[in-house]
């Protein structure tokens, strides 16, 4: 049990460094991808996506799953020990999927905290409260507080408001 939980653990350090890498860079899948693909095909240079960085879940199960089996693959042959470690690559796979999206998590954090984006988010907020101000005053003109009607007048002119059985009548929801 020791050695799964070290196991998964390392697996979590691996994936958030994997996921970290490809943020970087993403050569190799870039490579994989022109080997794998024809011309047209082929992902467009601005593209950042990876083996893990911004792919599906399922795709990034396939992924880990073929990298782990592969490295199992290369251990059981190049080792004459020949043991039973099904829990250690379950574990392995596991942590690196969790590794790769605590990973994904703190970048966008850190993208999404950053000085320009909060000033957006600033002034977009600061648009809209000024949308919202206009809005209003377009909609109807400003009234002092002494003007204000008293509540439960009616005006001369006006028809008496609903009750709330009458609107419902009216949606259809009662008879």
């Amino acid at each position: 049990m020791t050695l799964e939980i070290i196991v998964f653990v390392l697996a979590i350090l691996f994936g958030i460094v994997w996921y970290w890498r490809e943020s970087k860079s993403n050569k190799l899948y870039r490579l994989a991808n022109k080997i794998t693909h024809s011309r047209e095909l082929q992902m467009k240079p601005e593209d950042q996506k990876g083996f893990v960085h911004r792919q599906a879940f399922l795709l990034r199960l396939v992924w880990v799953t073929l990298l782990f089996s592969l490295g199992a693959a290369v251990v059981t042959f190049v080792t004459p020990i020949n043991m039973f470690f099904v829990q250690y690559f379950a574990s392995a796979i596991v942590g690196t999927l969790i590794g790769t999206y605590v990973a994904s998590a703190f970048i966008l954090a850190k993208d999404g905290a950053s000085r320009e984006n909060l000033e957006k988010a600033f002034d977009k907020g600061r648009e809209l409260l000024e949308d919202l101000a206009e809005g209003d005053e377009k909609e109807a003109p400003a009234q002092k507080i002494g003007d204000a009607p008293e509540a439960g007048k009616i005006e001369a002119g006006a028809d008496p408001p609903k009750s709330a059985r009458d609107r419902l009548k009216d949606k259809g929801m009662i008879k």
